[in-house]
């Protein structure tokens, strides 16, 4: 297995202590080590996040029709609403298709934002220029009144993942809330 080396800082006698995790050890400490990272999944079928290739995917079922929960996950009117991160957005389209661009107010400052892709189901963009997180709706074969919402988070960014579920938990709540 591939090994990953973790640096620690030097010590007051000027030695460098040097560890080694196997790739799989290293993974867990950044919680992406297992395909169901969330061990409270496992009590509650609504939430998991799950590894996807190169990102994370943070599910939650929502008690909506998928059309409708697709509508409030691009209507950027109502981010502030469910995100934790989004304070204020000022966009050229309420919608997000693909090329709507705008800016986002996080952690008190604005920072522009580009839609990269975006159909009914599912958009990406990027922020600040960087790729960041995707969004998708995925329906349930025969449960018309159900889907999951899902923010999809790069490997390196699986600190956010508290925030995406966070996220996903009010919005839920709001559009569940809105029948």
């Amino acid at each position: 297995m591939d090994e990953l080396p973790i640096r620690r800082a030097r010590t007051a006698s000027n030695r460098t202590n040097v560890r080694r995790f196997s790739r799989t050890a290293a993974m867990r400490v950044a919680g992406v080590g297992r395909r169901c990272v969330d061990t409270t999944a496992e009590r509650d079928a609504r939430t998991a996040v799950v590894r996807e290739g190169a990102t994370l995917a943070v599910g939650r079922d929502v008690d909506a029709p998928a059309e409708r929960t697709a509508t409030a996950l691009r209507d950027t009117q109502r981010w502030p609403e469910w995100s934790p991160s989004v304070r204020g957005v000022e966009s050229t389209d309420r919608y997000v298709e693909t090329g709507t661009t705008g800016r986002v107010r996080v952690a008190c400052r604005w920072v522009p934002f580009r839609v990269t892709a975006a159909t009914r189901l599912r958009w990406d963009w990027r922020v600040a220029g960087v790729p960041a997180t995707g969004h998708r709706i995925d329906r349930y074969p025969g449960e018309s009144g159900r889907c999951r919402a899902a923010i999809e988070v790069p490997l390196v960014a699986a600190p956010y993942v508290p925030v995406c579920r966070r996220a996903l938990d009010r919005f839920a709540a709001l559009v569940e809330g809105a029948e």
